[in-house]
């Protein structure tokens, strides 16, 4: 390349990348020089239907960054990539494809329709890790792992079989998150609450008056609840009162007539009196609250249903009345009913959370339903093993503000809901002679990620014992309990060795506004536009140069201009180097290394490259990325480019040359890991006495 014209990021990136591709030093077994410990960490897997997101953009420049400085310092180094097989997320998307064609999976059959999400994956499953090379990752593409993988099918299924002999594993009932539009149970930390205004209903229970924002659920009540210091109905607890309803075996075509049946008054602490009337309606079967307090006052073993989850409709429980009504309709019927009986006393614009799911934004409905659990609490249950390692200092957690949600959580966890009505994913085995159709929660193989993608449970694979256990991981707040933490504990249960040590929580992005973004909104921002705008080393230096420690961050595209300025200001400072030193560049260099050490003369211009080398390599150890991006910022433009080469331009002598190549090599190296295209053509341009070839492998600046 002429240094003469403008950086071209257009021109080199794609170059480049092939270079380190073909360099083998990706490959932690490839490195030159002894090395003097290793450094792994595995990627936060992406979907097989994902597309690259200012989310991934963020979270793999920082760990790039952190990956080329621990090789660069000589550590044997191994970033793992791979993909997820995204079980419901996956599945929605083949689904949405089908339904374009006039069909859907059960129409298709469970065979070809599993054919279809094989012939997905291997169409898309690779186009995100194709974009990360656009972004620069230096990742060991050797290594690289699908979570469907035979050998990881293996894994998923030792660390079941190991699960089940413990007898953590059990069939029990109850109140899951059920999503219509996905036809499966989805995890609580699934569910996104979302304000919506909707109608609140004041229902007369015999002497009583209930609000409730389901009218339709009350076929399946079992009681009445107060707060038993409500002084309004102390008198009423522990006895039965008479109830008009709807009487359920009167067709919908004729009248809605009147039939009595009698509830008990429960007196429970978890019911508000402020809320309504004070007195609420139980029905353990489709509301979560109301099944803990059903557990409390030994109503069970029965529990009604009024609902099905596939098909979503009114079930027989609902009586000839109200069956077979989609949830909606009866829900609109019953109302109809009780407002013609006189037993709808008021109705009222309420505004409350509404459940919705994370993939696909339906109404969620809490149903009770026989699943597959696995146990997280006792002595040394699993969420004690992640609770004491992060007690003893075996794990830590970056910011440390994020310690007590950590806590929070794992203190007040629930069994593991671990089964999913899929048909794409890790099938069930049959447990004890019962088969229940559907496949294993996706979070339960990715919680075998750092492990399973090293040749776990073979402890002898060579991987497994040379890189595991890891030593970094990172992810935004979204998935910390999905992922991170039963990560933890599946590591120390099931190889009795702490899968990392360092957990770094990264801000999650937003817009300007500080809004989610989400392609879905028109929130969204596509990287893949911006670096070909402005070229991957101005999204990478950009991102890095506004990172904070506030736990969001809110993007600005100005931050990507200066970004390219900055290139253009590091481009021009090695063209104006070159121009003073012309053909002498190993004439100043003993073997290549340019160690700081070796730089003479002033100790104004010898002391800032120390102390920016010092406070570059701190931060980033400390996962300071923001400020480690503005360390060298300032050192590029103030003290080398005003200060220095302006003192240059009127002293020429040989120590000028001379500390003039150190301090560009040098911030060169310092530079690498936040922009890498642009070090590493200008690299390879300069005329270094280097046997390594690469500047990604040259040895890290220190004082």
């Amino acid at each position: 390349m002429n240094f003469n014209s403008p950086y071209n990021p257009k021109e080199t990136e794609g170059r480049i990348y092939k270079l380190w591709e073909k360099s083998g030093f990706f490959n932690p077994d490839n490195l030159p020089d002894k090395r003097k410990g290793k450094f792994v960490t595995p990627i936060a897997p992406p979907n097989i239907t994902g597309e690259l997101h200012m989310g991934h953009a963020l979270e793999l420049t920082m760990q790039d960054i952190l990956v080329r400085m621990k090789r660069m310092q000589g550590f044997k180094t191994l970033w793992i990539p791979g993909i997820d097989h995204a079980g419901i997320a996956a599945q929605n998307v083949v689904e949405k494809q089908l339904a374009k064609e006039g069909t859907n999976r059960h129409k298709l059959g469970e065979k070809k329709f599993l054919e279809r999400m094989w012939e997905w994956k291997e169409k898309y499953g690779g186009l995100i890790l194709e974009q990360f090379k656009k972004l620069g990752l230096s990742v060991d593409w050797s290594r690289t792992r699908f979570t469907m993988d035979l050998d990881y099918q293996k894994a998923v299924k030792f660390a079941f079989d190991h699960y089940l002999k413990k007898n953590w594993i059990y069939s029990g009932e109850r109140v899951v998150n059920w999503c219509p539009r996905c036809e499966t149970y989805i995890s609580d930390l699934e569910v996104n609450y979302v304000p919506e205004k909707t109608k609140l209903y004041f229902i007369k229970y015999g002497p009583f008056t209930v609000a409730t924002v389901r009218p339709e659920t009350k076929l399946a009540d079992m009681a009445l609840a107060v707060n038993p210091n409500d002084e309004r109905y102390k008198k009423y607890i522990d006895k039965e009162i008479d109830i008009d309803s709807v009487d359920l075996d009167i067709p919908l075509k004729e009248e809605p007539q009147i039939k009595k049946y009698t509830l008990e008054v429960l007196g429970d602490e978890a019911i508000d009196p402020n809320f309504g009337t004070g007195v609420i309606k139980v029905t353990p079967a489709h509301d979560k609250t109301d099944y803990e307090i059903a557990e409390r006052h030994n109503l069970f073993p029965i529990a009604p249903r009024v609902i099905n989850d596939n098909p979503y409709v009114m079930n027989p429980n609902a009586g000839v009345r109200y069956m077979g009504l989609k949830v909606s309709e009866a829900r609109k019927k019953i109302v109809e009913d009780l407002q013609k009986l006189n037993l709808i006393k008021k109705i009222e614009d309420y505004e409350h959370n509404v459940s919705r799911c994370d993939r696909c934004n339906s109404v969620i409905e809490p149903l009770l339903s026989e699943q597959w659990f696995l146990k997280m609490n006792g002595e040394k249950g699993l969420a004690s093993l992640a609770l004491q390692a992060l007690k003893k200092g075996k794990i830590r957690l970056h910011p440390s503000r994020w310690r007590k949600p950590y806590e929070d959580w794992l203190k007040n966890i629930r069994d593991w809901n671990i089964n999913r009505q899929l048909w794409w994913g890790h099938k069930i085995p049959t447990i004890k002679e019962k088969k229940l159709e559907g496949v294993l929660d996706t979070w339960f193989s990715s919680a075998l990620w750092p492990f399973a993608v090293l040749g776990w449970p073979n402890k002898n694979s060579k991987d497994y014992k040379e890189y595991y256990p890891t030593q970094f991981i990172t992810s935004d707040r979204s998935i910390l309990f999905l992922w991170i933490v039963r990560m933890i504990f599946s590591g120390i249960e099931l190889t009795d060795r702490i899968p990392f040590k360092d957990i770094y929580i990264h801000p999650t992005v937003q817009t300007k506004e500080g809004k989610r973004m989400s392609k879905s909104l028109g929130t969204g921002i596509n990287p893949l536009g911006l670096m070909e705008k402005y070229g991957a080393d101005a999204l990478r230096f950009g991102l890095a140069y506004q990172r904070t420690e506030l736990q969001d961050m809110r993007f600005y595209e100005d931050n990507l201009m200066m970004g390219k300025k900055f290139a253009n200001k590091l481009w021009n400072t090695v063209r104006y180097v070159l121009s003073r030193v012309k053909d002498n560049w190993d004439k100043y260099s003993k073997d290549g290394t340019f160690s700081i050490k070796e730089v003479t003369g002033s100790k104004s211009f010898g002391g800032p490259l120390r102390t920016t080398a010092e406070e570059v390599t701190k931060n980033l150890e400390k996962y300071r990325f923001g400020e480690a991006a503005h360390v060298l910022y300032d050192y590029l433009w103030h003290t080398i480019a005003d200060e220095y080469i302006e003192k240059s331009k009127i002293k020429s002598d040989e120590e000028t040359k001379k500390n003039l190549v150190y301090y560009v090599v040098n911030t060169l190296k310092l530079l690498h890991p936040f922009m890498p295209f642009i070090t590493e053509e200008i690299y390879q341009q300069l005329p270094i006495n280097s046997k390594k070839k690469c500047l990604m492998v040259e040895k890290w600046p220190t004082g």
